[in-house]
């Protein structure tokens, strides 16, 4: 076990590149991060990862994170990413954020029972950049025994580790001194799995609110019903309107094909066209010949007839009022040119 000032830049060269070498052979180092110390390893030498988890006194049922050094290098080690987490390391990385993702199938890695995920991280810390730069991907867990609090200086670290690790790095106090935030990407909507130094707000104001469910969406079959209410609706109302447009063209009682269109109907003649015809008395009933002029001029002129036609109108219950007939104005059967019938009582004498 070593210990290598991190601090002092005569001797930061020489702690960077022990922690190199030590990470390289499939050992075990402890570096400073902005939230806590963690202890990592090889991310890519399954037997590093292995003693990473004895030497917390965990399991592989709980797997650790993985800590990148670049934001290029999520691209590469996970797949399927939302649209959400691009702008969530744009704007959190680096950070106190740890995002789980679904992992690159390719990927020659064995971090535990990860059920094909990921979790990265990108530390806000100079140390602990410069390193992953060297090394590539470190799995990485606090620096701590199973159940015991973080380590938030190389003495915590040094207290509960030992011998389990190699190299250690002094980067002085850690920054934050509690633990990232865990987001877990994989399912929808997202939800954090643990609560840390990265609120649920500081992450609703970088791509909204992400932790509730979207509307469903229609299944096919409500989209087709829907489709085919509306358009039920579109022909109702084109039918009716159909239907109005030709109860105003067409008169009553006449069928739609005989109506005339207002574009066909003959111009209005001039007055000199129009036939003259004899004026239509105003006697004459509905569907009723007028009486010859003559015959009317010889009924009204007599005042015998009239008298005797009011007479006639007065005792029409009575035998007497047959005589009276007579002097009707309506013009007898053999006078009418067609067999109509006689004019109803209720004209106009």
């Amino acid at each position: 076990m070593s210990v290598h000032d991190t601090q002092n830049p005569e001797t930061r060269e020489d702690a960077l590149a022990a922690a190199v070498d030590a990470v390289r052979a499939g050992g075990l180092i402890v570096l400073p991060t902005d939230t806590v110390y963690g202890i990592g390893a090889d991310a890519f030498t399954p037997q590093a990862v292995q003693d990473l988890l004895e030497a917390k006194g965990r399991g592989r049922d709980t797997p650790p994170p993985v800590l990148i050094g670049d934001h290029a290098v999520l691209m590469a080690l996970a797949t399927d990413l939302p649209e959400y987490v691009e702008d969530l390391a744009e704007a959190l990385w680096p950070g106190a954020l740890t995002i789980i993702l679904t992992a690159q199938p390719s990927l020659t890695w064995d971090l535990g029972e990860t059920r094909g995920t990921v979790a990265l991280r990108m530390p806000e810390d100079e140390t602990a950049l410069e390193l992953l730069r060297r090394t590539g991907p470190l799995a990485v867990s606090s620096a701590n025994r199973h159940g015991k609090p973080a380590a938030t200086s190389v003495i915590d670290a040094a207290t509960q580790l030992g011998d389990a690790v190699e190299v250690y790095l002094d980067g002085g106090a850690a920054r934050i001194g509690a633990s990232s935030t865990i987001l877990d990407a994989t399912v929808t909507p997202a939800e954090i799995v643990r609560e840390g130094a990265i609120t649920k707000q500081q992450i609703i104001d970088v791509v909204g609110d992400i932790f509730t469910a979207p509307e469903p969406e229609p299944s096919q079959q409500e989209a087709e019903d829907a489709a085919g209410a509306q358009g039920e609706d579109g022909e109702s109302g084109t039918s009716t309107e159909s239907a109005e447009g030709a109860s105003d063209a067409a008169p009553d009682g006449e069928a739609d094909g005989d109506a005339p269109s207002v574009l066909d109907l003959p111009s209005e003649p001039e007055l000199e066209s129009v036939p003259q015809g004899p004026a239509e008395t105003p006697l004459a009933a509905p569907g009723e010949d007028a009486a010859a002029p003559s015959d009317v001029a010889s009924s009204t002129s007599d005042p015998s007839t009239a008298e005797a036609s009011t007479a006639g109108s007065s005792d029409s219950g009575s035998p007497t009022s047959e005589p009276s007939t007579s002097g009707s104005t309506t013009a007898a059967p053999e006078d009418r040119p067609d067999d109509g019938p006689a004019r109803p009582e209720h004209m106009p004498g």
